[in-house]
Parts: C-alpha cells; structure tokens; sequence
C-alpha cells in the first residue's frame, strides 16, 4: 500500500530535507517516527523534492509504502503528530495508487523567498532574509523577469552534472511587498541545488550595484563557458510553498 503525504517545516535545526550521515535532516526525522508507529518496521520516504539545509516549507510532499493491511489514516496522522517534535507536521496523507511518484509525478513547485529590509529582528530573523537596506521593488521585477522562460540553468547551480543539461522552465517570478516585507513567488517544472538562492542573490546584487538587467541574458547563455555566480541569498528567506500534480 502506498501513502501519500503533506507537511510543512521550519528547517532551522535541520541540515536540509535529505537524509545524510552524521547530521540530523527532516526525512530522518520523519522515518524514524513512522517505523516506530509500525513496529519498528523500515519505512522509507521519498520527497518531491530536496530542500536545502535552512530552507523551509510549508507544502513539502512525499509518498511511502507499507504493508497491505487496514489502516486507520486519521490515527496515523493524530498519532505521528504526537511523535514528530515541533517544528515538523504533517497536515494529510492519504491512500494513493502504486505507480504514483511525489516527484516523478509532479508537474510544477513553487517556492517563496521572503526579505525583510530591516538589520535585525528577533522574531523573524531565522525564516527571512534580514536586508538592511531599502531595495528598489520596480528594478527587482524587471530583473528577474529575465529569468521566466525555458532557461539553461548551468550558472545558477552548484550541481556537477544535469540530465537535462541545467534546462528548467521557470513559469512565472512575481514580487510583492507588504509592511517591509519583499516576497519573490517563483514557480517552475523543476529547481536545482541552490538555483532560488542565486537567483535572487544575482537579481539583487544587479539591482544594488545598478547594473544592467541585461547581465542576466549572458548568465543564461547556454553557448558561454560554465562560470557559476557568486552572489547567493541566505537559506533562511526561502521556503517550498507548494507541489503540484
């Protein structure tokens, strides 16, 4: 039988959703809870997709197997609830057929990274980017309007190797802001390791130093020489909003 479900974490305390050795990750967690709601049986759970140590969400999706046999879902939920610690929970999971794939099946993510044009702030300085200074919104917009399309990503990831050569189609990007607060709405087929992060930290730094959104076209310039960008905007601000199917 295989399961499927919804949750959402503050990645603070984690070294990212994957399970890794010697560091304590969001998958880790999650497994040990539900073996030990079924006897201490392995359970193995597959996301939709990785999130990078730091990085939240509030619509991480993944899906598991486990014997055929009654199950009641609502005392599984109540139940793993009890046993995850606070920062994680999982807010559904129902039953799913076979064959599907949280991220194989998956269609589009969105994800949201969040600023603050503020120094400090106690509250929330551990889910968003603390930014001193006041950032133009008009010129952030048009920056990264240059990043929607069928792109070849290769400098805005540190990934090594792609098997659809650093290609993604990112969707739409759009801006708002709200009470200081700057939120960058990004949704696309698929993300690469640290692509969100230098993305926005590239649409920032141009926007900054006043350079021309035009640098952006050579930085997605399939045909140049892999030279991957330097500016990369802190974990804490982004967070998976949701995954479609």
């Amino acid at each position: 039988m295989r399961l499927f479900a919804s949750c959402y974490y503050k990645g603070t305390n984690y070294a990212g959703w994957q399970k890794q050795p010697n560091v304590l990750s969001v998958q880790e967690v999650i497994e040990r809870e539900l073996s030990k709601f079924f006897g201490n049986t392995p359970i193995t759970i597959y996301g939709a997709g990785r999130t990078d140590a730091g990085v939240h969400a509030f619509g991480q999706k993944f899906h598991f197997d486990i014997p055929d046999q009654e199950i009641d879902i609502d005392r599984l939920l109540y139940s793993i609830n009890q046993m995850l610690p606070p920062d994680i929970k999982i807010d559904d999971i129902e039953e799913v057929e076979n064959d599907f794939h949280s991220r194989y099946s998956a269609i589009s993510k969105t994800y949201s990274y969040c600023i603050l044009q503020e120094a400090k702030d106690p509250f929330l300085y551990e889910t968003v980017y603390l930014h001193p200074e006041k950032i133009d919104i008009e010129k952030l917009k048009k920056v990264l309007t240059h990043f929607e399309g069928n792109h070849n990503f290769k400098n805005f990831t540190s990934k090594e190797e792609d098997k659809d050569n650093f290609v993604r189609e990112i969707y739409s990007i759009t801006v708002s802001e709200s009470a200081g607060l700057i939120y960058i709405l990004l949704k696309g087929n698929g993300f690469m390791r640290y692509m969100i992060r230098f993305i926005v930290g590239t649409a920032l730094h141009i926007v900054e130093k006043d350079l021309s959104p035009e640098l952006v076209d050579s930085l997605l310039d399939e045909n140049s020489p892999r030279e991957i960008v330097s500016h990369k905007a802190p974990a804490n601000g982004l967070t998976l909003i949701d995954v479609e199917y």
